[in-house]
């Protein structure tokens, strides 16, 4: 196939393919949204199609958990509030400025908190593939967050990834057992404007680089 929409069951055709490509380019790390609520029957379809992930050994080792408790909310919001504080001491002159000036977080709008750890030990998959490479569980958990933002690009909705945030806090604010181990927290909304460069380019902070100097043979 080179043209369409595609063939045979597993084939794309050309239009899929610049349309997949497009989607990739259009995935940003948003973080200001809007405040309208996202359909119910929407965020079913972005989490059915994030489940489609692959895993090590088949274990689907994630675990998501939507933050709806104001209370909740606001305890990672201050733990955020905390960390945002102390890395920006870490800089100084005009990067200090410059990360000053960036919006790092949409936790103060966006409609949906979602939280995604990695159970440390699942049943499914009986440990195959992990005994060399355990940590192979949190990639897996990775590939799902990543199949999650292209479900929700897809849908017209944007996704945050907020990583300024102690994870053993942020843990204990949520309440779930404490051998999780947080990967992602997430905030899921409308995005306020769409713009295909990243923010952090937009504003001086670092430039997209030639892909080729991080390609080697051996």
């Amino acid at each position: 196939m080179t043209s369409g929409t595609g063939g045979a069951a597993g084939t794309f055709g050309r239009d899929f393919v610049d349309e997949l490509d497009q989607l990739l380019r259009w995935r940003r790390d948003v973080r200001r949204f809007r405040t309208d609520p996202v359909p119910s029957d929407v965020f079913d379809e972005i989490l059915t199609a994030a489940e489609l992930s692959p895993s090590v050994g088949n274990s689907q080792p994630w675990r998501w958990v939507q933050v709806i408790s104001p209370a909740r909310r606001l305890a990672v919001t201050e733990v955020f509030a905390r960390c945002n504080a102390r890395a920006l001491d870490g800089y100084s002159g005009d990067r200090a400025r410059t990360y000053a000036s960036l919006k790092l977080a949409g936790l103060d709008d966006a409609p949906v908190h979602l939280a995604v750890f990695c159970a440390p030990d699942p049943r499914q998959g009986a440990g195959l593939g992990r005994a060399t490479m355990p940590q192979t569980l949190e990639y897996s958990v990775v590939t799902a967050i990543s199949t999650l933002w292209l479900a929700a690009r897809a849908r017209g909705v944007g996704i945050g990834w907020v990583s300024i945030i102690d994870p053993v806090e942020v843990r204990a604010a949520l309440d779930v057992p404490a051998d999780w181990t947080l990967v992602a927290y997430l905030c899921l909304g409308y995005p306020e404007t769409l713009d295909a460069t990243p923010e952090l380019e937009r504003l001086g902070w670092q430039d997209r680089t030639d892909p080729r100097a991080r390609f080697q043979t051996r």
